[in-house]
């Protein structure tokens, strides 16, 4: 073989394996979402472009290296998540995002291997899917979306706003929220402190909802205190429009909930947990494990205030909680 033929051919055995790896690193991977709230909700829709955008800006495109697959809660469908769940398990993603309490329940049901992030969870210890915080010790790992502590700052703001208020109601699901205790005890830890009443108020479907709320504005200085959880949350305008209805000051987790004319939220900024949980998905499709990863508490809380609201039922808000807030809605 002549020198330059010889040097031709070892210069493109060289480049082969280059460009294998080029090629390699741009194989697609596909990641699984599904989310806990219904899709026609702004706030999840937010929530999920949050995730996608983060990625983006850590290099992974629909389309030409990443492919998703989502799945959304049908509120009219109880089943809905598990049969969603078994779905995107059998398509054997790189791994899974998960919204909520539910939709990490019923996919830890279906996989016990396949990476999960979760990202809007109270209590994954609690809730059987870590075996600790710091050590997650499985295959889902992700961010904490509220403390239990918030309970009681629920109550201290609702206080300030609408101070003869004496007795609340705490409106939830057990079944979407099987960690409610976490919050109903701060609330009534603070509720003794404060001298106001509380009152437990399971509801399991929309109609048990105006019973809790009428019989709060049966007697004078009632208020409510919603739990969060997906039911909340697919029927947040309903809760809005009859605390409205009742004339019942309101203090909720979630901002949308004051975006769509509730009085008062106050919580965790859920964005952001899921851009944080896009850098672990980052991490995770380059190598990393779930178990090595520790489940992260929340970093952002915002408090919005709705001063149109408030003025409808005759709230006057204290300057200093407007000059705490984070956005007043006029």
């Amino acid at each position: 073989m002549k020198r330059r033929e010889f040097i031709t051919l070892l210069g493109g055995a060289v480049a082969w394996p280059l460009a294998a790896r080029a090629q390699q690193a741009e194989r697609v991977r596909r990641i699984g979402v599904l989310m806990g709230w219904p899709e026609s909700n702004s706030e999840s829709q937010s929530q999920l472009a949050s995730f996608v955008q983060e990625l983006q800006k850590l290099g992974w495109v629909e389309g030409r290296n990443l492919r998703t697959d989502t799945r959304w809660w049908i509120a009219a469908d109880p089943e809905s998540t598990h049969r969603f769940a078994k779905e995107l398990v059998a398509l054997q993603p790189d791994l899974i995002l998960s919204q909520t309490t539910p939709t990490t329940a019923a996919l830890l049901q279906e996989t016990r291997t396949i990476p999960i992030v979760f990202a809007v969870l109270a209590d994954p210890v609690g809730s059987g899917f870590v075996a600790s915080l710091a050590r997650p010790g499985g295959n889902a790992t992700g961010f904490v979306v509220m403390e239990g502590s918030l309970g009681g700052k629920w109550l201290e703001l609702l206080k300030e706003i609408a101070p003869r208020v004496a007795r609340v109601a705490l409106p939830f699901n057990p079944t979407t929220a099987p960690y409610a205790e976490i919050y109903l005890n701060d609330v009534k830890a603070a509720g003794a402190s404060f001298g106001v009443e509380t009152i437990t108020a399971p509801v399991r479907d929309s109609s048990e909802l105006e019973s809790v709320v009428a019989a709060q504005a049966r007697e004078p200085n009632g208020g409510l205190i919603v739990i969060p959880d997906s039911f909340t949350v697919a029927h947040s305008a309903e809760i809005i429009s009859l605390a409205a209805r009742y004339r019942l000051p309101a203090a909720y987790p979630v901002r949308f909930f004051a975006a769509l004319v509730g009085l008062l939220s106050y919580g965790n900024d859920v964005n952001d947990n899921f851009r944080r949980a896009a850098t672990y998905a980052d991490r995770i499709l380059k190598g990393e494990k779930p178990n090595e990863l520790p489940v992260q508490a929340p970093v952002k809380f915002q408090l919005v205030i709705n001063l149109k609201t408030a003025k409808a039922l005759g709230l006057e808000v204290p300057a200093q909680l407007l000059g705490r807030a984070d956005e007043v809605i006029e």
